[in-house]
């Protein structure tokens, strides 16, 4: 039996436990008290069944492991044969793993593996669109924290499979200050100054500013790690660079897209990030067919 974590994207990790969790709780919502009515109902017990994963786009895949473990749970004589692993670029039409096993498991487990390869696969191609409009500068495209609540970890593995790199995973580990932060705390300089006191010594800190004025008082303050440029215009981020000369860590937010995005990488700041990586990519066309 094949170990879903073998088909992970081997430069991003996702724990086994995530995996698990995830694909019970989407196998519980959709299979219900009663389990799989229509299957139950129609297909003779001992049935056995071959179908096809196939791309009917082309693109990145993920969520190939999500796939394997929701086939697994529900029958562990299920045999898969995958043709490409996590991250790989398929063509329109590709197939990407071959099932082979008990019919009703297989019928059972074919929407939510879909949901899941569907979804993840959408995240990375939209990553992987991002990535190409920014090769051959520096800068690194990130996702953010505007993720679907519960599928964090696996969509920002997504965000991996696609080129790009990670934002903080939470609340909890790294510091950024944002303008609501500094408007409670009374200020630039007090809102580091308390943050600095508490942060562990492995601990960044972060600060969105909005302004070149503001970028000149945290550059003055010698507190930061690194500056998000809040909605700043093409213009504004050179300037941003110029001021900082190297320093600090920049990162622009606030209304990246795919038109806008190459311009603001040749702009020299470090990162991008963008919500829409996770929150507005379109779901990947995948099918499960059954094999004549």
């Amino acid at each position: 039996m094949i170990n879903p974590t073998s088909l992970l994207y081997p430069d991003a990790f996702l724990s086994p436990l995530a995996i698990d969790a995830a694909v019970q709780r989407a196998l519980d919502e959709d299979l219900g008290r009663a389990g799989d009515i229509t299957s139950l109902a129609t297909i003779p017990e001992a049935s056995k069944a071959q179908a096809i994963l196939v791309a009917r786009q082309s693109g990145v895949i993920a969520g190939l492991p999500l796939a394997l473990a929701t086939l697994q749970k529900l029958s562990p004589d299920i045999e898969v044969r995958p043709n490409v692993r996590d991250a790989a670029r398929v063509a329109r039409g590709q197939q990407v793993l071959t099932i082979t096993g008990p019919a009703r498991a297989i019928l059972a487990a074919e929407r939510t593996a879909l949901n899941f390869v569907g979804r993840l696969s959408g995240v990375a191609t939209l990553t992987a669109d991002y990535v190409a409009r920014t090769e051959g500068t520096r800068m690194r495209i990130c996702c953010t924290r505007k993720t679907t609540p519960g599928l964090r970890a696996l969509e920002k593995y997504a965000v991996r499979c696609g080129g790009g790199f990670n934002h903080r995973f939470g609340l909890d580990d790294a510091i950024l200050i944002k303008d609501n932060h500094i408007a409670v705390a009374g200020g630039i300089r007090p809102v580091l100054e308390r943050a600095r006191a508490r942060a562990g010594h492995l601990v960044k800190v972060e600060i969105e500013v909005d302004t070149l004025s503001q970028l000149r008082e945290v550059l003055d303050s010698d507190m930061a790690d690194a500056v998000l440029l809040d909605n700043m215009d093409l213009a504004t981020l050179r300037e941003a660079v110029k001021l900082n000369e190297g320093r600090l860590e920049l990162e622009a937010s606030g209304g990246i897209t795919l038109e806008s995005i190459a311009a603001i990488a040749a702009t020299g700041v470090d990162y991008a990030s963008s919500g829409a990586l996770t929150h507005s990519a379109p779901n990947f066309d995948c099918a499960l067919d059954i094999a004549a």
